[in-house]
Parts: C-alpha cells; structure tokens; sequence
C-alpha cells in the first residue's frame, strides 16, 4: 500500500483536470502533484473529439449568453485561443473558421441588431451583414429561401473549432517536469472513495491508498457523486443531458448557429465543419435526457441515481422541470432525433433552418458520438441552475460542470489555483502575473 502524500491531488484528466496541473506545475511553487483518471488517457470522455462541438465559445455569436456572462466568458476563451496561438503554431490542435449566427425572419434579425449594438464594443470583430454577403460566405444558406424573406447575420472571422482532446494533451506535455517537482500521473486508475482524517484527503485506488493536503475532483457528472460522498452538495441532483450530432458533406465553410428558443435552457442547433476536415459538417447537438453519468456506458445509470436519490424531493422537482410543454415536447421530439429512420426525417428540419435545401441523403448520424453535460437541479427551487457548477468545501473543490465547458479551462485553472494556494496557506505562492503574461494577446503574436 502507497501512503504517500500529496499536496495536490487532481482527480480527472480530462481538459480542466489537465488546464489545472498545467497552472499548478508552472507557475506555483507546490513540488507535488498527483492527478488521477479511471481512463487509458487524457481527454477520453466529455472532453474528447467525438463528444462536443468542438467549439472554442467567446460569447458573441451565443444568443443565449447576457452581456455579463459573454464577458466572462470572453476572458476565459481568450487565454485558451492565446495558448493555442502560443503553443500550437502548425495547427494540429485547431482549425480557424468564420464563424454567424443566423437571424431568419424580422423577429429574429431586430434580435440581432439589438445585440450587436450592445456587443459591438466587447467584440469589435462582430460585424452584422446582410444576404449579399451572407451569399458570399455561405451560399447554401441562401439557397432556396424566399425572396423577400428579412435574413441577416452577425460574423465574425474568429471561429475557432479545437481538438480538446489533443489540447488536453498539449497541457499535459506542457506541465513542468522539473526535478525539484513530484508529479505522478496514474491512468487506468479509479478512485473508489475519498474521505477525510487527520487534516488530509485519503483517496481509495483499489490496490493502493494515496494523501492528499488538498483535492480538485473535476470529474464532470462524478463530481457531484464524490461530493455527496462527503456531505456536500446534498441539495443538488443531475439532469443528464445527452448531446448527439449528424454528419453531412460540403455544405458550411464556417461555423453557423441559429438564434436560441426562448425558454430552452439547450443549445440551439448549429453546423460546424469538423476540426480536422472542413469537407464535413457537424450539425447539432440533439438533447435528450438519459439517466446516465456517462454516454453510452450503462453501468453509470446506478451512479446517476446515486447523486438524486428517490427522495420526495428529487422527484417532485423533475416532475416540476420536465413538465414545463415547452421544455417537455423539446427533451421528448429530441429523444426520437436518435431514432433509426424516423430520427433523421425529424432532425432534417432543423438543419434545413440552416442549410434549407439539404437533402435525406445528405445527412448521416453520427454514431458513438456525441456526450453528457450534467445540468444541475436546485432540489430547493425545483429549477435547473445553468451555467457553472461548482461546489468548495473544506479543502478540496468539486468542479462539476465549467460552463461553458473546455472553452473556460484555463480561466478555471486559474481561480481554482487562487483556491487551492489558499487552501494551502502560508508559503505557498501562484504567479498569477507571469501565467497571464505568458496567455497575453502580445505573447500570442509574437
């Protein structure tokens, strides 16, 4: 049995796991680090290729993003793209599009004039445009629409589609390996149950005991499970939503999104070339509602109810959310977008607010894509609270849901390291400085 002692253990190697130790290992002074994943790999589940838009999100052409969260969210996603320009200059971790999102019909462009107005300072790159141009940057938009119908655009060249699987890669390549530091990495390793004693974490591995000063569990759903494990987070329950994508070829040159539907707490649907082939788009996602910590692993369906109970509570507030007609009839039509035959007759008529003349043959679903973003319930309210979701207890941090997901990693990284050299205490220090001055737009381009 190992009883060494960390002072950090990470547990969680996707890319907000990796985004942590990259900040803890290069610009602390903490000598030992240990991060955890049940994985072979980094980046294997929410964070791989297959399981997201691959969208780096800025929060100017999101409709359902405020002024406020578009400029947190702007912060965030601006150090993620600095580090790319930074670290990745061949490219093999992203791809640069333009990027729209599409206002259709007089409502939804008075929409997007009123937006842009109130954007254009944040995001001086947001430009609104209107069909000629719109015809000149995507031509299958416009094709056979009527002609008088009111179509305009916000657009702007900054798109960036991201491989976070190889970010988190990169990350992990990019952590100090310096001699005066204990960095440990253990895959293909399951942390079976955290508790606490004697003023440290002691993390269950199965065949192995490990300490730790301090912990970050930025597990996505399993976070949530942990957390309870301690008596955290026992007012919080999972909406699981499963986000499932179709391909087709050779229609976007960028990435198109569609004005959000008022009500819906989902993302609207829109089309994105792939990062790696701009001959394919990927349009989406679905949501549907699954009782699953994972996609497409069954045996995580005991876990999801774990994390909710059957208490009187976790059901009347379920029955409260999906009772909602607007929120019911979307979560049930996107269940059968999954449907074999149906699914993609139904699903077409999205896609065809995008691109109107795609045919049934053009679109093939996306199989074994597609992953799980936990939207937490307030068992008190009975509503779903969007957007991060976070919960800091004694010493260690549960980060559930970082919203918007990979786009925010480092931002995260950064605020949990302020939390976690607190933690700590005396003697410990974070060169915050030096980390935004190396994330800084003059270091990007030099």
């Amino acid at each position: 049995m190992n009883n060494h002692t960390y002072e950090v253990a990470i547990i969680g190697g996707g890319v907000c796991g990796t985004a942590l130790l990259y900040t803890l290992s290069n610009y602390t002074n903490i000598k030992s680090i240990v991060l955890i994943e049940k994985e072979a790999d980094v980046a294997s589940l929410n964070s791989h290729t297959n399981s997201n838009s691959q969208t780096l999100h800025f929060g100017d052409i999101e409709t359902n993003y405020t002024l406020e969260k578009a400029k947190k969210v702007n912060a965030g996603a601006t150090l993620v793209k600095n580090y790319l320009l930074t670290k990745d200059r061949e490219k093999k971790i992203y791809t640069k599009y333009h990027k729209m999102v599409l206002g259709v019909g007089a409502e939804q462009a008075n929409k997007l004039k009123e937006r842009h107005q109130k954007f254009k300072q944040l995001f001086p790159d947001l430009r609104l445009i209107d069909k000629q141009e719109i015809a000149v940057k995507e031509p299958k938009i416009l094709a056979g629409r009527k002609a008088n119908e009111e179509i305009v655009a916000l657009f702007t060249k900054e798109g960036y589609a991201v491989d976070f699987k190889l970010l988190a890669k990169s990350l992990l390549d990019n952590s100090s390996n310096s001699t005066d530091k204990d960095i440990k990495l253990l895959f293909d390793t399951k942390v079976q149950q955290i508790t606490r004693a004697d003023e440290l974490y002691k993390i269950e591995l199965g065949d192995r005991t490990i300490r730790a000063k301090v912990v970050m569990v930025a597990a996505g759903a399993h976070s949530l499970l942990f957390a309870k494990s301690l008596g955290y987070g026992l007012d919080y329950a999972l909406l699981s939503v499963a986000g499932s994508f179709y391909f087709a070829p050779g229609l976007l040159k960028g990435k198109v999104y569609t004005v959000q539907r008022k009500k819906l707490p989902f993302a609207a649907v829109h089309g994105d070339p792939e990062v790696h082939n701009s001959a394919i788009a990927r349009f989406g996602p679905t949501a549907k509602v699954l009782p699953m910590l994972e996609r497409h692993n069954y045996t995580t369906i005991c876990e999801y109810f774990q994390t909710a109970g059957l208490s009187l509570k976790a059901v009347l507030s379920f029955l409260k959310i999906l009772s909602d007609p607007i929120i019911f009839k979307y979560i049930a039509i996107n269940f059968i977008y999954d449907f074999p035959i149906i699914g993609k007759r139904l699903f077409i008529e999205e896609v065809k607010k995008i691109v109107p003349t795609i045919k049934l043959n053009d679109l093939t679903y996306a199989k074994g894509y597609g992953g799980v973003r936990p939207q937490i319930v307030n068992l008190n309210t009975q509503a779903l609270e969007m957007g991060e979701a976070k919960i800091v207890g004694n010493k260690i941090i549960f980060n559930i849901t970082p919203s918007p997901g990979a786009s925010t990693c480092l931002q995260n990284a950064l605020e949990d390291t302020e939390k976690l050299i607190g933690f700590l205490g005396d003697g410990y220090q974070f060169n915050r400085t030096q980390f935004l001055n190396d994330l800084s737009t003059q270091a990007a381009t030099r």
